[in-house]
């Protein structure tokens, strides 16, 4: 086998329900295209369900309570070893075009940030930049979701030198001028949007792949369907709202679960107890206050905010095809975690592990190596991309990574690696500490310091409406999947070197 192309596409929090081959409400061709073309794991998770961690986790190959970066608002150290520089030794050339977020908004003295204020949006420093940046050879960068105030870097740069000299007129104050209340349709012309901005120079940097002639890792990293919820015409209309199926709460189903999801039900919840760091706690907040109109159109508008970013991924896919590189690549197309938006009465995300939020879209196409047209339930986990991206690459992988090499598997050599998949969420030191474990049928999440947890038979209860843990009939089931999970976290973890002799 040749040293093939490893091509990462990923998008920012998108339910693992909204690839148009499953879903007949959704249209995403392009994804459909990866779909016929390869293999679709339909078990595959998050190692967090929030953005730094998972996104620190492809580049680490480990899990957030090893690599540090282990909630939003901290930051993966520039000294952690990442997939690039094994792929570097292997003689691949590495780049990121998009979205990072593996470092905070504002840094500090003693943890620095370049995707912080005021350098996020110092224009000519990133002009100029060249630094390292995780072992990646070039970067493009942006920060913002949507119309976010958060504009800056790369993409502010390319909006001028497009001539879109009223950028500031399509993003929220104190940066720019656009009305806040301005819901669902962005005006600023689908020429300027950053998913044009991605798929162009995810583009210009295959076109330079290919005449250097050269191994690459290239991950194009978009920023939707993440909230704020703004989609350019037409897409903001394609959806009619009324035709959707909406997700809605089944009454009662938190009568057995841990406090927290009780009080996203109440009109004003009080969580300060929680906040330990006197930070935001994200999803810890009423999940009630939207109307029944909202909730069909912030569905509609979601939407069409996949259906546009799956055009731009067409765009890349078709650059492929023209130059002659789609046969020695593998595609992987996925999320960084999932995403609600009415199941089980909330929206977003937080610290309810439910498989609307941390089971995630996954396709691997590499023609004439991964079979084609198949769903495998092979359990995943964005952990494993690290290891198995260096295994293609003939690179040893190094003993600190605890994902695991999923080669075999993607070829369709091996049915399974795993047997079970774990996401954390330490959202804060002590008061919000949670794990999941999940095997082929159950599931378990055990709360720090807490005698309260969930339980849930994916297989007999696959919407996860019935909380075993405190069930007298599935007591002996409950010591079994604890001793799974302490098995588990004994398996993973990370060790600092090979041990080389007897003592």
């Amino acid at each position: 086998m040749n040293k093939p192309n490893i091509l990462l596409i990923t998008s920012d929090q998108q339910h693992w329900d909204t690839i148009g081959a499953f879903n007949d409400e959704i249209s995403t061709p392009n994804l459909d295209r990866l779909v016929k073309g390869g293999t679709t794991f339909g078990r595959a998770y998050c190692p967090n369900p929030t953005c730094t961690p998972s996104r620190s986790s492809i580049m680490t190959g480990m899990y957030p309570s090893q690599h540090g970066a282990w909630t939003l608002g901290t930051k993966l150290d520039e000294d952690k070893h990442t997939v690039n520089e094994d792929l570097k030794e292997a003689g691949y050339q590495t780049s990121l075009i998009g979205k990072a977020h593996f470092q905070p908004l504002r840094g500090s003295e003693e943890y620095s940030s370049l995707e912080s204020y005021p350098i996020l949006q110092d224009l000519e420093y990133w002009r100029n930049f060249n630094e390292p940046f995780y072992g990646f050879d070039h970067v493009e960068l942006a920060r913002n979701h949507t119309n976010e105030a958060h504009i800056g870097q790369h993409y502010a740069i390319w909006l001028e030198e497009k001539g879109c000299v009223n950028w500031r007129d399509y993003f929220l104050p104190p940066t720019g001028n656009m009305d806040p209340s301005v819901l669902h349709k962005w005006d600023i012309p689908e020429k300027y949007h950053y998913n044009t901005w991605i798929a162009e120079r995810t583009n210009a940097r295959l076109d330079d792949h290919h005449e250097n002639d050269e191994p690459f890792f290239l991950w194009s990293s978009f920023f939707d369907p993440h909230p704020p919820y703004l989609v350019s015409e037409p897409w903001d209309t394609m959806y009619d709202p009324d035709e959707l199926t909406i997700p809605e709460m089944v009454p009662g189903e938190h009568d057995k679960n841990p406090p927290h999801f009780q009080m996203t039900q109440e009109d004003d919840p009080d969580f300060t107890h929680l906040q330990e760091t006197g930070q935001e706690i994200h999803g810890y907040h009423s999940h009630r206050n939207i109307t029944e109109k909202d909730r069909k159109q912030l569905v509609s508008t979601y939407y069409g905010m996949i259906s546009m970013m799956d055009k731009y991924i067409g765009k890349i896919l078709d650059k492929l095809d023209a130059l002659g590189l789609t046969e020695n690549t593998i595609v992987i197309f996925t999320t960084d975690h999932g995403h609600f938006y009415g199941q089980h009465g909330l929206q977003y995300k937080g610290g309810f592990h439910y498989e609307d939020l941390i089971k995630l879209p996954f396709i691997v196409r590499y023609p004439n190596h991964v079979p084609a047209g198949k769903v495998s339930n092979a359990l995943q986990s964005l952990v494993d991309l690290a290891p198995t991206f260096l295994s293609f690459a003939g690179q040893e992988i190094p003993v600190q990574m605890t994902g695991i090499d999923q080669k075999e598997v993607w070829l369709g050599n091996q049915e399974k690696v795993r047997d079970h998949a774990i996401c954390e969420f330490r959202h804060e030191p002590t008061t919000i500490h949670q794990k999941t474990y999940v095997d082929e049928r159950y599931k378990i999440t055990v709360y720090y310091n807490h005698t309260y947890g969930e339980i849930f038979d994916l297989q007999v209860d696959p919407n996860e409406l019935n909380n075993l843990w405190d069930s007298a009939l599935h007591s002996q089931l409950k010591q079994e999947l604890l001793l799974k999970y302490i098995w588990a976290e004994l398996g993973k973890e990370s060790l600092h070197m090979p041990r080389i002799c007897h003592a």
